[in-house]
């Protein structure tokens, strides 16, 4: 028997999985070259128009958010923009499979040698628009993991993830991949564990593997003491998710009777299909970088409108509060931000809308609409000086009252601001005229810290349970209190059943998770004596 091979990465997606090893082929049948230039443009048109067919095919199960990401990978599909080049090639002399590959490749290639995460995943959606078109070329079928398997490989495309039958366990292990891909916001959705950023072994691993999404552990050909240790901490999970749900729908409160309020963090509209609006206290952030991130360019007003009352009119009369476009450092937008040597320290967020005022007025525009459909609250993301959120908020006013001028329905909602740079949570007194605090707790622990959560070799160091960071937390609750300027916090912690106690000693009273940690958050809050 082989000894235990023992592999540490980054949680992506918690939860325990045990099960056969099924590596991800990444070989594509073999294309065969037909006659003459009009006959290699047919094959490569009937190709997309076949994994067109397939995407609408998992579009026509898909019951959450995956739902958008294949309506967008249809839209790029469809665009030709990423369609012309190939058929360029194919008109020059090269055979359809070469002209896509190259094509899709040299789009690939600018995400995947980014130095930003969120441009990095993105990566993943291309390789597999690449190769749903390659296979169809070919005639080739993707082999499907058998149920309980945990998938193994350099990464997964989503079609790979929604094809897969999650329902009877299995997992994910990835050497590359991304805690910000898709596909682990899909696992995170459906519960399926998920580690990535695994060192990659001499060979492929084989046979029976336990995968720890809760440490980003993986163990190959484990030990009995390995299969013991496992199974006693996924038992654990699993009674502790049982009790948790207990709490779902109700109030939040710590064991002694303190209140605290639950909110949800929305990444795109479709995440509230998923929720009932009696589970929580309303949104405590609406992110809006899915507007941007599309094909055919940035949003118009009307677009931005929509998806934003969309989501206030599901909230009803409880609060939500929607972020301006918080663009750069690892959320690169096409036709917004710009190439920096280091971008988590450049144009990003507030800065990057102030300098691109004719960006910013549509979305002022579209917010100051959508305010009269429920209870909205908007905030700027990295202010780290008070002019900027002058600047900002004068935005507001003068859009406010151009469309007084033409008589569209409008109303200027409360504005205030996430604070993640240091600068802002030491002094938080300069920024008193703002009409909320929102603590971005991921960045405002990377930079606390000088350590990327994405990099294993210093994760360990991003805890926004370190004492200096919890200093600086209990410094805000301590002003909002005394200042009567709300404080909430929205990063991941909040959800963090290990952090919530810390949060709620040092002064915080609400808190905003994504929405598949509601239970989970508010059982650790009834854990707690304040």
């Amino acid at each position: 028997m082989p000894a235990p091979l023992r592999l540490r990465g980054i949680a992506a997606s918690p939860g325990f999985a045990e099960g056969p090893i099924f590596p991800i082929s990444e070989t594509i049948g073999r294309y065969e070259q037909k006659n003459g230039v009009e006959a290699e443009r047919e094959a490569l048109r009937r190709a997309i128009a076949e994994a067109s067919s397939r995407l609408e095919g998992l579009m026509s199960r898909a019951t959450d958010e995956s739902a958008e990401m294949l309506e967008f990978q249809l839209a790029m599909l469809a665009d030709d923009a990423l369609t012309e080049p190939a058929y360029a090639a194919i008109s020059g002399g090269a055979a359809a499979d070469i002209a896509w590959s190259r094509a899709l490749d040299a789009e690939c290639a600018g995400y995947e040698s980014s130095d930003n995460e969120y441009f990095r995943a993105r990566a993943a959606d291309l390789r597999d628009i690449r190769d749903q078109v390659l296979a169809s070329l070919s005639g080739s079928l993707r082999e499907v993991a058998p149920t309980g398997s945990i998938v193994y490989g350099h990464d997964i495309t989503p079609t790979r993830f929604l094809e897969t039958d999650w329902s009877q366990g299995g997992g994910i292990a990835l050497t590359a991949g991304s805690a910000a891909s898709h596909v682990a916001m899909l696992a995170r959705a459906r519960g399926v564990p998920m580690v990535v950023a695994l060192p990659a072994p001499k060979s492929v691993p084989a046979g029976i593997a336990l995968l720890d999404g809760l440490e980003g552990g993986f163990v190959v050909s484990p030990s009995v003491s390995d299969l013991e240790r496992y199974r006693v901490r996924a038992q654990k999970l699993s009674e502790v998710r049982r009790e948790a749900a207990k709490y779902l729908a109700a109030a939040a409160a710590t064991c002694d009777g303190t209140a605290v309020r639950v909110l949800v963090n929305v990444a795109d509209p479709s995440d509230v299909k998923a929720i009932d609006i009696a589970w929580c206290d309303g949104v405590g952030l609406m992110r809006t970088e899915f507007l941007y991130g599309r094909q055919g360019g940035l949003p118009d007003e009307e677009t931005q409108y929509q998806a934003y009352r969309r989501v206030l009119e599901w909230a009803g009369d409880k609060p939500v509060t929607i972020r301006t476009v918080d663009a750069g450092g690892d959320k690169p937008v096409a036709g917004l931000t710009v190439e920096e040597t280091n971008p988590f320290l450049g144009l990003r967020g507030i800065r990057l809308t102030l300098a691109r005022p004719e960006i910013f007025r549509v979305q002022v525009r579209a917010l100051l609409r959508a305010s009269n459909h429920g209870s909205l609250k908007v905030m700027f993301p990295m202010v780290s000086d008070p002019e900027e959120y002058d600047r900002a908020a004068a935005f507001f006013h003068s859009e406010a009252a151009s469309l007084s001028k033409e008589g569209a329905p409008h109303s200027v909602p409360p504005l205030g601001i996430m604070v993640e740079v240091p600068a802002v949570a030491i002094t938080p007194e300069r920024f008193a005229h703002a009409a909320f605090f929102s603590i971005g707790s991921n960045d405002l622990t990377q930079y606390v810290m000088a350590a990327a959560r994405d990099n294993p070799s210093v994760a360990g160091l991003n805890d926004v349970r370190n004492p200096a960071v919890l200093k600086l937390v209990g410094g805000l609750a301590t002003f909002g209190a005394s200042n009567a300027v709300p404080v909430s916090l929205c990063g991941d912690a909040g959800g963090d059943p290990s952090a919530i106690p810390d949060l709620l000693q040092a002064g915080l009273r609400d808190l905003s998770v994504a929405p598949a940690q509601l239970a989970m958050a508010k059982a650790a809050i009834a854990g707690v004596s304040l």
